[in-house]
């Protein structure tokens, strides 16, 4: 069964500040792409732009939006990647209200309960929790003993 990969572990392979994250992430990435194990969400690809191309801390943005863009079109190219349906949105909902997840954490969780992917990729749900019938696992938690980034707004 494929996982599904959260916009967190896209942006950590570009992101110098967590080396041992980055290194994971690339790790994760890799092999997910060798063995076909791993899904990419629309919404994760719409996040991804969003997060690399935004400065951070007053800083400069981890990528410009011309390397953004073409890291973007190399994912599609290497991942299968799912689109939101008017389920997905449902099921997200629901999501949001049973579990208190985020927005975006509960429609990430929907594509996953919608189309059977298992796990979720991710450092921003609880490790190990079973939601529904999705499991949530952070690739850092156990080999990784870096503060989490805060990329949102």
């Amino acid at each position: 069964m494929a996982g599904l990969v959260d916009t967190n572990i896209l942006v950590y392979r570009h992101d110098p500040r967590f080396p041992l994250k980055q290194a994971r992430a690339t790790e994760l990435l890799r092999s997910g792409i060798a063995d076909r194990s791993l899904v990419l969400a629309h919404q994760v690809l719409v996040e991804f732009i969003a997060v690399v191309t935004r400065p951070i801390g007053g800083k400069a943005p981890l990528l410009s939006a011309d390397e953004a863009h073409r890291e973007a079109e190399d994912l599609l190219m290497q991942f299968p990647i799912v689109y939101p349906t008017e389920a997905t949105f449902r099921t997200a909902l629901r999501g949001a209200a049973l579990y208190k997840l985020s927005w975006f954490d509960a429609h990430l969780w929907a594509y996953a309960d919608e189309r059977g992917l298992d796990p979720i990729w991710s450092e921003d749900f609880e490790d190990g929790r079973l939601y529904g019938r999705v499991r949530v696992r952070n690739p850092f938690h156990a080999a990784v003993h870096e503060p989490a980034a805060v990329y949102g707004s």
